[in-house]
């Protein structure tokens, strides 16, 4: 996204003000603010009208909200929940504290302030009871040095904006794998392979691709509603309430409720994948994907993706009830890989040819702000069809994992790579090896 730090003055040079301006439209966390406050979800989570018990002592140790960090609250309640983090981070906390060396100050030092936080939400110590005559609650802890940390430098977490839970776990692991390079990383607990399977329509033939994930994205199919009798019944009374200029309740909500089990199921049907390059026939065919998971992690972390556009465009949260059940079958997500009776896509002899991408589109995408390599993708897999179409395939897919990985047409994601002779030969006369060379040309991408 490109930032303007002269915007102010650019626009006075046009006459307009921007003092005097009155902002109308919302954005997407002050939609999501306004949605939970209309359909009373904070209040269900919460359990308002339940007289609850307060319960204290190790582990029941609540944060405070240091403002809009309701997204780090949640992350870090939910990791201090696992093993993996409890024996990194509170059973050896004493290890993590003696090993600090007084040359880092420990304020920016990412494994002190992990432990710090495991010891202040497991240890008890700030879970205790009010006394008898108090009214207030108990304070929890305000981690606020670590929030200072994990924010440094990055354009969302530094600020004190609403931010998204699904970005913020994915910076944290990010965070905890570069500081626990040579030590163990509890953060491999989430760490699994997606396994896609693409089959040729003209030969059939099928090829096998992997990729590392930490978190499942999965659609919400809203046709498979288990109460849509009643749903129905409520959207009725809601119109001729509304036509009436009267408003319902909140708590007469009735939701869509939709059972784990069927996003699941949606996950795991296939999908056709148009402008696939198959080098059974060197062209570009209609091909099917099939998604599976190569490998299981320790917990498997789910991200249900509410979010979807209208017809008109307006981006909006599903307001849904997801049942969640206390056991779940995952064995319809295991990926088998290659099949004896199956026959594998050959390696093309030649580089396919590269797709023709409408560039006034991508100049109008990436003006928006999207990235370029994501742009690429929707202009690739909307067939060129123009502004509309590419622009409803990117709010579709904003969230996917790649989003903005560099792009690589479908069929042509196993070619290998082949270094530039030249260049490795000016780079092996600095002094360094052929492999070594080697290796970084081709991370490089040459």
């Amino acid at each position: 996204m490109v930032e303007n730090p002269n915007l102010v003055e650019h626009l006075a040079h046009w006459g307009i003000n921007i003092a005097n301006l009155e902002k109308t439209e919302k954005s997407m966390l002050e939609l999501e603010l306004e949605l939970n406050t209309k359909s009373n979800e904070w209040a269900a989570m919460q359990e308002s009208g339940v007289k609850l018990k307060p319960i204290y002592g190790p582990g029941y140790t609540g944060m405070e909200n240091m403002g809009n960090s309701c997204y780090l609250n949640s992350v870090i309640q939910m990791l201090f929940r696992t093993p993996d983090f409890i024996n990194k981070y509170y059973e050896g906390a004493d290890g993590i504290f003696d090993k600090a060396t007084g040359n880092v100050d420990p304020a920016e030092d990412f494994n002190v302030q992990m432990a710090k936080l495991g010891h202040g939400l497991l240890s008890g110590k700030y879970s205790q009871p009010p006394p008898p005559e108090s009214n207030e609650g108990p304070p929890g802890i305000c981690p606020q040095m670590f929030k200072t940390l994990v924010g440094k430098g990055h354009p969302e977490f530094s600020t004190k904006k609403q931010q998204d839970v699904q970005e913020f776990m994915l910076h944290l692991l990010t965070l905890l794998e570069r500081n626990n390079k040579t030590q163990i990383n509890p953060g491999e607990c989430f760490k699994f392979k997606i396994e896609e399977r693409f089959q040729c329509g003209t030969s059939k033939k099928v090829k096998y691709l992997t990729r590392p994930e930490v978190i499942l994205p999965l659609l919400i199919p809203m046709d498979a509603a288990v109460n849509k009798e009643e749903v129905a019944a409520y959207e009725a009374r809601k119109s001729e309430a509304e036509a009436q200029g009267k408003r319902l309740e909140s708590d007469a909500i009735v939701r869509p409720k939709i059972k784990l089990f069927s996003c699941l199921e949606l996950f795991t049907q296939s999908e056709v994948i148009n402008n696939f390059y198959s080098s059974a026939v060197n062209g570009n065919v209609q091909a099917r994907k099939t998604t599976r998971l190569a490998t299981f992690p320790d917990y498997l972390a789910i991200q249900l993706k509410k979010f979807m556009l209208r017809e008109d465009w307006v981006p909006i949260k599903l307001d849904v009830s997801i049942e969640m059940p206390d056991i779940l079958d995952v064995s319809m997500l295991r990926g088998d890989g290659p099949q004896p009776e199956e026959e594998l896509l050959p390696e093309p002899e030649v580089k396919p040819p590269v797709p023709v991408m409408d560039e006034a589109v991508l100049t109008e995408l990436e003006n928006m702000g999207f990235p370029p390599e994501s742009c690429k993708r929707a202009v690739f897999h909307t067939g060129n069809t123009g502004l509309e179409s590419a622009t409803a395939w990117m709010m579709e897919h904003i969230t996917d994992s790649d989003f903005s990985d560099p792009f690589v047409p479908p069929g042509t994601e196993s070619i290998g790579f082949t270094p530039n002779t030249d260049a490795l030969n000016t780079i092996i006369g600095m002094g360094f090896t052929q492999d070594q060379v080697s290796t970084i040309v081709s991370k490089d991408g040459d």
